[in-house]
């Protein structure tokens, strides 16, 4: 995996190749019946720290989004690790297929994630410049950069055909 980026190509290169693994957990989330979301969480070093899928179908949990799911495997991967400031994600990146929703977002902010790349926008239910930019509101405690539409015709032509299939 690419380490942390340092200019402007560095970064689009990385973004890129952290989405594609985002993508293939989207894939493993379409086959278990959950809407294709992936997310993976990034350390200051550029090493996968964590992946999440959507599973809310498969574990029965209307919180298990891939953002979720991404953010709980890494904390615990910290603690377990002993690195890392507890619970805080201070120094990581958030990779998501799709723009974070409201409940996300929140997760995102009290995890202290200082960077989201996303790849499709969510123009009925996203927190991060569509619907809502809780990502960055200014009366919360901690803001994030945000880098929408990382490979997102891929991301965005992921979930078309999910939701083709189950209409």
């Amino acid at each position: 995996m690419p380490a942390t980026p340092h200019g402007p190509r560095d970064q689009e290169r990385a973004h890129r190749a952290w989405m594609r693994l985002a993508l293939d957990e989207a894939r493993e989330a379409e086959a278990t019946g959950d809407v294709p979301i992936g997310a993976v969480v990034v350390g200051p070093e550029g090493q996968v720290l964590a992946v999440g899928r959507n599973e809310r179908e498969a574990l029965g949990d209307p919180t298990a989004h891939a953002e979720v799911q991404a953010i709980r495997a890494a904390a615990r991967a910290l603690a377990d690790d002993g690195g890392g400031d507890g619970w805080r994600l201070s120094d990581c990146t958030l990779v998501v297929t799709l723009e974070p929703c409201a409940m996300c977002a929140g997760a995102i902010v009290l995890a202290r994630i200082p960077r989201v790349v996303f790849g499709a926008w969510d123009e009925k239910a996203g927190a991060a410049g569509s619907v809502f930019d809780i990502l960055r509101e200014r009366r919360l405690n901690h803001w994030v950069e945000v880098y929408p539409g990382v490979l997102e015709d891929e991301c965005a032509t992921l979930l078309r055909g999910f939701f083709a299939q189950h209409r």
